[in-house]
């Protein structure tokens, strides 16, 4: 990362800091974890979170068919608090893209990963997971998170054992838990397998009348729980799928329906166009807030 580049993440990083003090960077007093007092003595698996289906392709950076509106580090200002990213290597270089690597609609590995490194680095009490859809192996997603700076806040999570606290992930700076499609490699134990600790539902739904709960990926046994809650298009997303499906009443009754059928708190809400509609509200009311 250049010396202009580390700038502007700086410049960006004081506009997005929600969590932090009013001096030096530091946690307020009575700091809210992820916004909030009440879920800071909740364990990881006990707390809902508002993420990005595609978190990279987006409107506002010229992607062709974008998923988002906004880009990574407006997601994650606006309360976004989970990515899905997809990562390629093309023609050598590590990338963000989706299916197609071209043009406008790609981004270095290492620059969108620098994008979530200075919001963490200045939101101390905010937890985030990114789920990678990864076609590189684990030593260049890894070498690609030394370099962003984020290897410094990852947690690594042994399976069958208790989550720790939203408290407990604030107090050691171990604020991001990162999963991914492959086995785990014991090199890299922070880079976790999804299955082995979550599972989700389908995610190719055409209308709003296909939605079920039924399990896909991953074990329902598992303490973790993905709700794909978005329209399927051929290509991209379609911002007049997220006006059908990210409004209550029909949000936050799939959302419950699920919570029953699984017994199991849907964990991660995915959605495209996080904006339309109402994402944030559906996962508040998932947390009891």
């Amino acid at each position: 990362m250049n010396a202009s580049h580390r700038a502007a993440l700086a410049f960006v990083a004081g506009l997005i800091c929600i969590s932090c003090g009013t001096e030096s960077g530091q946690a307020a007093a009575n700091p809210a974890c992820n916004g909030h007092e009440a879920l800071c003595e909740r364990r990881y698996d006990q707390v809902a979170y508002p993420m990005t289906h595609n978190a990279m392709p987006n409107a506002e950076d010229s992607w062709s068919l974008p998923n988002q509106n906004f880009n990574i580090t407006r997601q994650l200002s606006e309360g976004v608090r989970g990515l899905m990213l997809d990562t390629y290597e093309e023609q050598g270089q590590l990338l963000l893209c989706h299916t197609l690597c071209f043009g406008t609609s790609q981004q270095p590995l290492v620059e969108g990963l620098e994008e979530i490194s200075a919001f963490l680095e200045a939101n101390p009490n905010e937890v985030a997971s990114i789920i990678l859809e990864s076609y590189i192996t684990h030593a260049q997603t890894a070498e690609a998170f030394d370099d962003s700076g984020l290897i410094d806040f990852v947690y690594a999570h042994e399976v069958g054992e208790p989550w720790p606290t939203l408290g407990e992930l604030i107090e050691a700076n171990t604020r991001l838990v990162v999963f991914q499609g492959e086995a785990q490699d014991a090199e890299f134990p922070w880079l976790m397998n999804f299955d082995d600790h979550a599972w989700e539902t389908p995610f190719s739904f055409e209308t709003p009348d296909d939605f079920n709960c039924d399990p896909n990926r991953g074990d329902p046994s598992n303490p973790l729980f993905l709700l794909n809650h978005f329209l399927t298009a051929p290509l991209g997303g379609r911002p007049e799928f997220a006006e059908m499906v990210n409004y209550n009443p029909l949000f936050i009754d799939r959302a419950r329906r699920c919570e029953e059928e699984g017994d199991a708190l849907p964990n991660f809400v995915a959605v495209d166009f996080y904006d339309i509609g109402n994402l944030f509200e559906v996962v508040d009311a998932l947390n009891g807030l």
